[in-house]
């Protein structure tokens, strides 16, 4: 029995020896020499090495949260959109009530300003 599980163990042991030698390559090889361009903000619009500790504003959390909601969205609809016909009326219409909300919470957020940055 345990036989059976010798070529997932030999996989699992070259996985991690490769990964373990690409990163301790890298280490071996790579230049340890910041200079400004890799110490500067890169997309979130912060300086990389201050406190963890700073505030920071609650709109990029509403942002990553409505960006989830709708790519769910859509990670919903193509399935749906592919089994419609076989779903038939009832389908539809758990779709339409799905979408209904997920409209309503948007104009929800829209109206309160969420999308809005100042």
């Amino acid at each position: 029995m345990i036989s059976e599980y010798v070529p997932i163990l030999v996989f699992l042991a070259i996985a991690v020896g490769l990964a373990t030698v690409m990163v301790v390559a890298s280490w071996i090889v790579g230049r340890h020499r910041p200079d400004n361009e890799k110490v500067s903000q890169y997309e979130c619009g912060f300086a990389p090495f201050e406190s963890a500790r700073l505030t920071f504003d609650v709109r990029f959390y509403l942002v990553a949260i409505l960006f989830i909601i709708f790519d769910l969205e859509v990670a919903f609809l193509f399935p749906w959109a592919v089994v419609l016909t076989d779903l038939g009326w009832p389908g539809f219409v758990s779709m339409m009530v799905f979408l209904t909300i997920l409209t309503v919470g948007f104009l929800y957020e829209w109206k309160k300003g969420a999308l809005e940055w100042e």
